[in-house]
């Protein structure tokens, strides 16, 4: 620990800790700009001046190594007159004209800095060249007139998503934030997972489908987690007069820590479907509009009468207590024949001796990447790979198919369809000793390929192993994978399908789906999306119920429709890939005829007559 003094109050912080988190951490604020707290300082605006006992000239905080006995004051007049000029020239280089701004009146970090030196107006004129506005891309558009040149956003896209896709050209007050080599930002090789947006001070980006709908002053602010997927992350869902505005990463959450994909961050506001707003009943052909009394009790009455000749299915999207409801109905009140999830059977095993997370990714120095593109499934799985890579992380990546990630791989491994096992029989055998030539000819992978994969393996301090769907759903393949994992005393992470899929798991509803003469089938669709595959599965159904949020071609064939809450009206709790509990929170009121997934399930099982525990 080292003790300093700031502003005449003594503090003690860890060695290596800056004078500005010293500070932060006592409560003192020194105003930042290019500051982050989640990257790496850069000491670029220099708004965070401080004046040091024994220094003549005034130090950026964020760049300054607290030590003992160092003498800080944060507000001389020295300092304030430093700040109010450092301000005075990042107004004049571009045109902030705050009354068009978006972001202007509170969530403003420049224009808040202003206004607490005291400043109501531009000491210097701003220089009046009009800077180009690229709204190219589908959800961002960057506005160069209101770029301080801090960098935050090229900084996160590097150092916390690793894409590296923005950038700077030209120097000093010419500079200008780009895109690859100065391709249109919806053109460039951005992934659209908004993390530039988040971080950046200014309205130089912007969400196009927030902007000017309200500030984040201005908003209810909901802490949730987005069941996009199965790995949880935090989400702060910024809300007004019953509508999502915005989506931001939670930075204090920990299985994300603030990094979103495009699913999670942009897909909210985007998707606008059609809502189910009331009971449906087909009358003559047609579905009907009905009380909440006949809907259940034509779906009660038919369920009685197909006995255990009934199927059941249920979305992954839902939470634990609908699943725990719809379980105790279907499998344990009635018998029904078929009980399961609609990724019928697709969950990703457990068996590996070490089970790892998203952090074991960051920290290691060798990832195996194999079964799953995390370019497109679950990528911030992908995102930490990918700046585990920019830190000198070497991948190995093993896909039958085309990878996102093959590019920045070590080694790229494309075995025969179905032929990955023998790869990992192979890599656990050269792990020992060598790789016969049949053994190459079985896997389709050159001999050189696989012994450059040992290698790599083999000189791993720290391994990690992600095991992809492709791989977990042939259980001698995982098992295969998990045993090399063993070898390597690799962790393995284990991205577990749908948002729920560990807890429907855990309940047994990971069954093939395959109707055999069934007289009725009940689905839990939620706020998901029915496939092609499932919609031709249930074509001639003699009796179709479906809870659902929203209309699709799964309602249309149905004989009752319930309508039910999507994901952002309702509290439940969820089960992500690493086994860890969640909760997601309600932040939107749905209509007055919309019930929540648990109280349909609820209301059926009291027509059946059948007690929920718990």
């Amino acid at each position: 620990m080292v003790s300093l003094t700031i502003d005449g109050k003594r503090i003690e912080v860890p060695e290596g800790t800056t004078v500005l988190r010293a500070a932060q951490s006592a409560g003192i604020e020194i105003p930042t700009l290019c500051d982050h707290p989640e990257l790496t300082p850069y000491g670029g605006c220099r708004l965070c001046l401080v004046e040091v006992e024994g220094i003549r000239n005034p130090q950026p905080s964020c760049t300054l190594p607290a030590s003992n006995n160092m003498v800080v004051q944060t507000n001389t007049p020295k300092i304030k007159e430093a700040r109010k000029f450092v301000l005075t020239l990042i107004f004049s280089e571009r045109n902030h004209f705050c009354m068009y701004c978006q972001v202007s009146g509170g969530d403003c970090e420049l224009q808040n800095a202003a206004y607490r030196e005291g400043m109501t107006h531009w000491p210097l004129q701003p220089n009046w060249q009009g800077y180009q506005v690229d709204a190219s891309h589908p959800y961002i558009i960057i506005d160069h007139n209101r770029c301080i040149l801090c960098r935050r956003c090229v900084r996160a896209c590097g150092e916390l998503v690793g894409n590296f896709t923005l950038g700077f050209e030209e120097r000093g007050a010419q500079s200008l934030l780009v895109a690859d080599i100065g391709t249109p930002l919806g053109e460039s090789s951005c992934i659209s997972c908004g993390t530039c947006v988040q971080v950046c001070p200014t309205g130089a980006m912007i969400d196009r489908w927030s902007a000017y709908r309200g500030k984040e002053t201005q908003l209810d602010h909901t802490t949730s987690i987005c069941v996009g997927c199965s790995l949880g992350c935090g989400v702060d869902l910024q809300t007004r007069d019953n509508h999502v505005v915005r989506v931001y990463g939670d930075w204090e959450n920990p299985v994300n820590e603030g990094i979103l994909c495009e699913v999670g961050r942009f897909k909210p506001m985007v998707e606008k479907n059609q809502r189910v707003n009331v009971p449906l009943v087909k009358k003559n052909g047609s579905l009907k509009a009905a009380t909440w009394e006949e809907a259940l009790n034509t779906v009660a009455n038919a369920l009685k009468s197909s006995a255990n000749q009934t199927a059941a299915l249920i979305s992954t999207r839902l939470n634990t207590e609908s699943i725990n409801a719809f379980s105790q109905i279907f499998r344990d009140g009635l018998k029904a024949s078929i009980v399961t999830s609609l990724e019928e059977g697709k969950f990703t095993p457990s068996g590996a001796q070490k089970e790892g997370t998203l952090a074991d990714i960051d920290q290691a120095d060798v990832i195996l990447i194999a079964g799953e593109d995390l370019t497109r499934d679950h990528q911030v799985l992908g995102f930490a790979a990918k700046r585990a890579n920019s830190r000198g992380s070497k991948l190995v990546v093993l896909n039958a198919e085309t990878d996102g990630l093959d590019a920045i791989a070590a080694v790229s491994l494309k075995p025969k369809k179905g032929a990955e096992g023998e790869v990992f029989s192979a890599l656990t055998s050269a792990l020992a000793g060598s790789i016969s030539e049949e053994t190459c000819k079985k896997t389709g992978v050159s001999l050189a390929d696989l012994n450059l994969a040992a290698e790599v393996l083999k000189n791993a301090r720290k391994a990690v192993v992600v095991c992809g769907k492709e791989i977990s759903n042939q259980p001698m393949s995982s098992k295969l994978l998990f045993t090399l994992a063993s070898k390597l005393d690799a962790a393995v992470v284990l991205p577990k399908g749908g948002a729920n899929s560990l807890a429907a798991a855990r309940q047994n509803l990971d069954q093939s789906f395959s109707l055999n003469g069934e007289k009725a089938v009940f689905v839990a669709l939620g706020d998901d999306t029915p496939s092609q595959r499932l919609l031709k599965k249930l074509e001639g159904v003699p009796f179709l119920a479906v809870q659902a949020s929203y209309y699709s071609p799964l309602t249309a064939q149905a004989d009752v429709v319930f309508p039910v809450t999507a994901w952002g009206e309702e509290t439940g709790h969820y089960v992500n890939y690493a086994d860890v509990l969640q909760e997601t929170k309600a932040c939107l009121t749905p209509s007055e005829e919309v019930w929540s997934n648990l109280s349909v399930l609820q209301g059926l099982a009291g027509k059946l007559g059948i007690n929920l525990e718990g």
